[in-house]
């Protein structure tokens, strides 16, 4: 951390350059106009601060805030997550033990009295601490140490706050929790000896019925979307909890927050009720689906589902408060060349649900130019036979 970088002019010289949209390769080529400085570490604070720009707006508007590498950045949850998250916890002391560059950490202060946030690498400790006394959290102490060990000088906690990163060699591969370093299922008599409340964040990528599975004494997951791209799984566990989990589909937009809640018990019970397309077509928000309130979702709004396996929704009147897009059908026609065309749609949104072939192929063989407000779904009907909704968004 070079603390050059955080004097006044050269900080005016960084949002200048953000805010006026200059390319990070001429900057480089340009080379550093300060002493001490050098052309890098410019460079790495200005792409940091335009990151910050959209995915962290307070630490944006904030001055002297110091940026971590690319990659740290990126790793991070986002201001409209973490905000999310703080909302979940509560009490007088909360550890993270896996503090990162400490934005969840942050917004957990703003709940909670006391916060220790544990980071190991050196250089990112020193950012998150020089971070949280700009931002004024006084109440946040940074540790450059092992969260695991200073768990075991901890007392009175009322939250351990876990995000557990993949190991190496699971990259790119379905992973497991004990994947992940701290090996959460192996830890966790250990954790609830430490407090009663665990709130464990997970990558999209884990299997929710595999983390059920290794896992014990969850109260809730969250499948945590940001403009309909599932971001996180946040998991609640607590402490002797022996009653039915719940598990809530959230989907984050800039206007609000939407929120589905059901049973994982009840919704393996339901029998869904199945129909052609009529009026309107719903489509479940990514959350929904990542959640699997498949048959519920459909209970839920009196809906009727296309195919077992389509996972689109259909009913004759509009439902405004379904939490999902939704679509007014206009037509819907055999999946055959002759009848697509007779749609004359030359430019279109495409979707596929349950289909054999994927939206690239279709788009070349029907011609079919991405774009404009007509949208085509291609998907699998009661009867099984393969159909072309051509709808318009409502």
């Amino acid at each position: 951390m070079n603390p050059r970088l955080l004097h006044k002019e050269v900080q005016e010289y960084i949002t200048n350059q953000v805010e006026d949209s200059i390319d990070l390769n001429k900057v480089i080529l340009a080379g550093s106009p300060f002493e001490n400085i050098t052309v890098q570490e410019l460079a790495q604070q200005m792409q940091g601060k335009k990151i910050a720009k959209q995915k962290f707006p307070e630490l944006y508007h904030t001055n002297t805030i110091y940026y971590p590498p690319k990659l740290n950045l990126e790793q991070t949850s986002s201001q409209s997550t973490a905000l999310f998250k703080s909302e979940l916890v509560s009490g007088k002391k909360l550890i993270d033990i896996t503090g990162g560059l400490g934005i969840d950490s942050y917004f957990f202060s703003k709940k909670v009295t006391e916060v220790i946030h544990c980071e190991l690498h050196t250089e990112l400790s020193t950012i998150a601490k020089h971070n949280f006394e700009v931002l004024g959290a006084k109440n946040i102490k940074a540790k450059n140490k092992d969260g695991l060990q200073e768990l075991e000088k901890e007392l009175n906690l009322d939250w351990i706050y876990i995000d557990p990163s993949r190991r190496n060699e699971t990259k790119g591969k379905v992973f497991f929790l004990r994947d992940c370093i701290p090996n959460v299922p192996v830890h966790l008599s250990y954790l609830f000896s430490k407090a009663d409340n665990i709130l464990l964040k997970t990558a999209p990528l884990l299997d929710i019925k595999a983390g059920i599975e290794e896992l014990a004494q969850i109260a809730s997951i969250y499948v945590v979307a940001l403009n309909n791209e599932v971001k996180e799984l946040l998991w609640v566990l607590k402490k002797d909890f022996d009653a039915e989990m719940q598990i809530t589909a959230v989907n984050i937009t800039n206007k609000d927050v939407h929120s589905y809640t059901f049973d994982p018990n009840t919704e393996k019970s339901i029998e869904p009720e199945f129909g052609l397309p009529e009026t309107f077509l719903y489509e479940p928000n990514a959350a929904i689906m990542k959640a699997g309130a498949f048959s519920s979702i459909g209970r839920s709004y009196a809906l009727r589902k296309l195919h077992q396996h389509s996972h689109l929704y259909t009913n004759q009147k509009l439902i405004q408060e379904f939490p999902g897009r939704i679509f007014k059908i206009n037509k819907v026609v055999p999946y055959q060349k002759k009848h697509i065309q007779q749609l004359n749609v030359q430019k279109s949104n495409i979707t596929t649900r349950n289909f054999p072939l994927p939206v690239a192929q279709l788009r070349k063989k029907l011609k079919i130019k991405e774009g404009g407000t007509d949208y085509l779904f291609f998907t699998t009907n009661m009867d099984n036979q393969k159909i072309v909704i051509h709808c318009h968004k409502h």
